[in-house]
């Protein structure tokens, strides 16, 4: 489970984050391309974009759901 106290401070402010945990396997990158990017530097994912629509954030879900590590957290704020 994602913890909101070690999330990415690259990650936009909103709802959905990636925490420390990433393994940068690029499944939410290939599932969410909109809203997960990659920062090269640290070899990680981050949330660069807030989903708005249902669709955008079933596709967020969807990610954070197929996480092997589950460093993608929803805080519903």
């Amino acid at each position: 489970m994602a913890n909101k106290a070690e999330k990415w401070p690259v990650n936009v402010p909103g709802k959905f984050y990636v925490d420390q945990q990433c393994i940068d396997c690029d499944l939410c990158r290939e599932t969410a391309p909109a809203f997960f990017s990659r920062n090269d530097d640290g070899g990680y994912s981050y949330v660069s974009k807030q989903p708005v629509a249902e669709d955008e954030i079933a596709q967020c879900v969807e990610a954070m759901e197929g996480c092997p590590v589950e460093a993608i957290g929803n805080d519903g704020d």
